[in-house]
């Protein structure tokens, strides 16, 4: 009986039913509360043991019963508004087809993921990067923008996690069943299942069948390598996410970047539909697609470095991870024998051009890895991180991209995540919303926010207990289940009937559990803890959830020190620890617990979204402040942990941080949650909550993060692409023509003189001073080249840098200099102390910049690469400046 196959079988629905299908093949029910509210009234119970999953009940829901609902007129009325509904929201006129009447927005967005979050029916995620993916894809549909998601079709999804007696974390990998889920295949004309291939070394080919889920208007195609048509060893690499060892996982990134690419050419084929314009890679994990893209353009006649230009231009490329250990590493051999003459899958392609894609050919680098994030910044003209810090972090920690540059010129910019309300909030909170607010337009303003605010305290604070009241009861029955499973009987677990009380203040704390997100730093005195938890007047209770990667031994550690904590009778009632943390946990400890904690080492979260789904359901966030946090913290929306940044002792710093998170905790959370007035409400935790929905409501909202992708990133991508595209692609020839004319050049570009003028006397704020400059182009023409003057601060870490320098474009005086006028008149050579000669070819440029700060300042020129086409100054990381003294170290006293 150990070979048992599993596989649906599904009821027939009489005719009158028919949009009940259509409803649980389109995923819009797991974020619109009355398409859910229409599958609970054919069954309760089947609805709730079938996880509230549509299309899973379609299949378990008795014929009789679907008999007497097709009999049922009041039944049929409402399922034929939710049908017609549905068909409104697909056609219908949305955010983005009013954006693009006025500007020319781009046709189609392709944005591909390792990992989608939708719906907890379907395990396709590990963690935050999935749920943002799952975000950012409800939104555009949301917004009405036109985006095809692009992924893998995990035949095990991550894991499913329990625990053991001891405590130790547990795996286990069910099988997911493609036909079991709101899926349907990709066919052609014919009725076959449409495939994508790629030839891998050794003879193989690996092919994938195409699954598409319907994310609203968003079509989501999964490439599921688990099938007949692959050899045995094949069908395995799209078994688990982020499983096998390199091999296994380059293959999957092949596949997803390479294959997915060649999925949505299918796609649109067969459906008609407009090509992307921009490709959008959700982390390096993608970063193939550039590579395939390049191959079309290659087989089409352009050469490698046209056909780069070609693909950069279009494409957005953005990082997640702010440690270089997150980032995916190749050895680069490995690589190379996937891209070599014979079984390569790109063929056309020289090896050697790939891998220089994702080669760490800087200062630092490893020149045996191939790195999937360099691989993507060199391919993409659009880069950004996923919260303002985490832009800065990024710009410094891929700086050797850029020799010469600064860290704050490094061409990468943020766009900090959001959520899907409708998908987090509570049905509860999203009523009161509503009857306060009906038109839902006003969320994107502080103002709409604001009238949600005008809702009565004791009405407010009368959702947040039935909010808690349920995460109990919901912390209750997953703690039994945990509790058997290790091996408890129902006869020992008497005392979970009293775990955790609706009326008492509730933290949660739920991540994956890497070590620098500190999931034991509240353990750090445990007595103290204990305390906390145990106050007869005012207790505290907190719920913990976390998985640990299954290869992750530290972090199996962590969990198991803190269930061993939760396990002891003393405590055990105030705080759990809840395994298997999946969305419809997440769900309900976001909306129901008071205070969302998040620890962090500083600056390592990028971003973090799961305090931004609390902030929305009326918690407050007790954080280290970094991601998201550390910009959108006002000093009265919650608190900020104090960070020992400058302590180099990481024990010495994990044990300040957490004794300044004891005395929050003791001295200001907990005495405002129970600060109650005569009526029985914490008058001054609840303007906590409003003011925190008022600053952070319009912020947080996914929908605001999809529309800055489209106004700042998508927009300029497609300009970008059509104009390189432009003429069969003559800018993508003229731009790779021009680049390499400027490499080749760089190194004579010499900066030969800088002397200034007009400030007698000490330097003044609001004077002018004069900069001239000789630069020698090295055989380029002031038509490729910026010459500006910088002047600012000295910084006192980087001497040979400024600080927020001012920089303002100094202008080409003329032709350039001739042999005859380089020579002083009537010497052969300079005299000391006299100005130097100016070498034949040079070129004169001149301009003023306005001293506008008071200090020690510094002064510079420097020259850089300009072209039409160009996006970003830095794009080459090609700069030059004076050698000394005439650089930085010409320094002034602005008074």
């Amino acid at each position: 009986m150990k070979a048992i196959r599993r596989f649906t079988v599904r009821t027939v629905l009489p005719a009158e039913l028919a949009p009940l299908e259509r409803l649980a093949a389109n995923l819009r029910w797991s974020w619109h509360a009355p398409t859910r509210e229409i599958f609970a009234a054919v069954d309760a119970a089947v609805w709730e043991q079938c996880g509230q999953d549509p299309f899973r009940m379609l299949g378990e829901v008795s014929a009789d019963r679907f008999a007497e609902l097709a009999g049922d007129g009041d039944f049929l009325a409402r399922l034929r508004a939710a049908d017609s509904d549905l068909a409104d929201y697909l056609a219908g006129d949305r955010w983005y087809q009013h954006h693009a009447r006025e500007v020319d927005a781009p046709a189609a967005v392709a944005y591909f993921s390792a990992e989608y979050g939708l719906t907890a029916a379907m395990p396709q995620y590990s963690g935050g990067l999935g749920i943002l993916a799952g975000d950012h894809l409800k939104s555009a549909s949301d917004l009405g923008a036109p985006v095809i998601g692009v992924g893998l079709l995990y035949q095990h999804g991550y894991f499913s996690q329990a625990l053991s007696p001891e405590g130790w974390q547990l795996e286990d990998y069910p099988e997911v069943d493609p036909r079991g889920l709101p899926l349907t295949q990709l066919r052609d004309g014919a009725g076959a299942p449409v495939g994508v291939g790629l030839d891998l070394p050794g003879g193989l080919r690996l092919s994938a069948r195409v699954w598409v889920a319907r994310v609203g208007r968003v079509p989501l195609l999964l490439l599921d390598a688990a099938h007949e048509d692959n050899p045995a060893d094949l069908r395995g690499v799209t078994d688990r996410l982020y499983g096998g060892g390199k091999e296994h996982r380059l293959r999957q990134e092949l596949l997803l970047g390479a294959g997915g690419v060649r999925a949505v050419r299918a796609y649109c084929r067969l459906n008609e539909c407009p090509e992307p314009e921009v490709f959008h890679m959700n982390e390096g994990h993608a970063g193939f697609l550039g590579v395939e893209r390049v191959r079309e353009h290659v087989s089409a006649g352009l050469s490698f470095a046209e056909a780069v230009e070609a693909v950069r231009a279009g494409t957005v490329f953005t990082t997640h991870t702010p440690v270089s250990a997150g980032i995916d590493r190749f050895d680069r051999d490995l690589v190379h024998r996937h891209f070599a003459p014979g079984d390569s899958v790109a063929p056309g392609l020289d090896a050697e051009d790939v891998l220089r894609l994702g080669a760490e050919d800087y200062a630092g680098g490893d020149a045996g890895v191939f790195n999937m994030a360099v691989m993507g910044m060199r391919i993409a003209q659009h880069v950004n991180g996923v919260s303002r810090l985490h832009g800065a972090v990024s710009r410094d920690m891929f700086r050797g991209l850029w020799p010469g540059f600064d860290a704050a010129e490094v061409p990468i910019t943020a766009v900090t995540n959001g959520v899907h309300a409708r998908t987090w909030v509570a049905e509860e909170a999203q009523e009161l919303a509503r009857r306060m607010v009906p038109d839902t337009g006003e969320f994107t303003r502080a103002e709409g926010w604001r009238k949600v605010t005008d809702a009565s305290e004791a009405e407010l604070w009368e959702m947040r207990r039935t909010l808690r009241e349920r995460l109990v009861a919901d912390v209750r029955a997953r703690l039994r289940a945990s509790w058997r499973r290790r091996g408890a009987s129902d006869a020992e677990l008497g005392w979970v009937d009293d775990v955790l009380d609706p009326d008492v203040l509730t933290i949660g704390f739920a991540r994956r559990v890497p070590s620098y997100k500190r999931l034991t730093l509240m353990l750090r005195d445990p007595e103290r803890l204990a305390s906390l938890l145990l106050d007869p007047e005012r207790p505290l209770q907190i719920v913990v959830a976390g998985k640990a990667h299954p290869a992750d031994e530290g972090g199996k550690r962590l969990i198991q020190e803190i269930v061993r904590f939760t396990d002891d009778p003393r405590v055990r009632r105030r705080i759990v620890f809840l395994p298997d943390y999946d969305m419809a946990l997440a769900r309900s400890l976001v909306q129901g617990c008071d205070v969302w904690l998040n620890n962090p080492l500083r600056p390592l979260e990028a971003c973090g979204t799961s305090g931004m789904k609390s902030a929305l359901n009326g918690g407050l966030n007790l954080s280290v402040r970094d991601g998201w946090w550390e910009e959108w913290y006002d000093g009265s929306n919650g608190w900020a942990i104090p960070t020992a940044d400058g302590v180099a002792d990481p024990d010495r710093r994990d044990a300040l941080e957490a004794a300044a998170l004891y005395d929050l905790v003791e001295q200001q959370v907990v005495p405002l949650f129970y600060d109650f007035d005569d009526r029985g409400l914490p008058k001054r935790w609840l303007e906590m909550v409003k003011h925190t929905l008022v600053s952070l409501g319009p912020k947080v909202l996914a929908t605001r993060m999809v529309q800055d992708y489209v106004e700042r990133l998508y927009q300029g991508a497609a300009d970008s692409s059509r104009m390189l595209a432009a003429s069969d692609l003559s800018g993508a020839r003229e731009l790779a023509l021009w680049k390499q004319r400027v490499r080749d050049a760089w190194p004579k570009v010499r900066v030969e003189h800088v002397e200034t003028t007009g400030t007698e006397g000490p330097p003044q704020v609001g004077g002018d001073l004069r900069v001239r400059a000789s630069i020698d182009l090295g055989g380029l023409s002031p038509q490729d080249v910026r010459v500006e003057v910088a002047i600012g601060r000295v910084s006192d870490a980087e001497p040979e840098a400024l600080v927020e320098p001012v920089l303002e474009e100094l202008s080409a005086d003329g032709p350039p200099v001739s042999a005859d006028s380089a020579k002083p008149a009537g010497r052969e050579a300079p005299a000391a102390g006299d100005r130097p000669a100016e070498r034949a070819g040079a070129v004169r440029y001149s301009g003023a910049v306005t001293l506008a700060r008071a200090g020690d300042c510094g002064i510079t020129v420097r020259v850089l690469p300009s072209h039409p086409l160009l996006g970003e100054p830095a794009e080459l990381g090609l700069v030059a400046v004076p050698d000394a003294p005439d650089g930085v170290g010409d320094q002034m006293v602005l008074r």
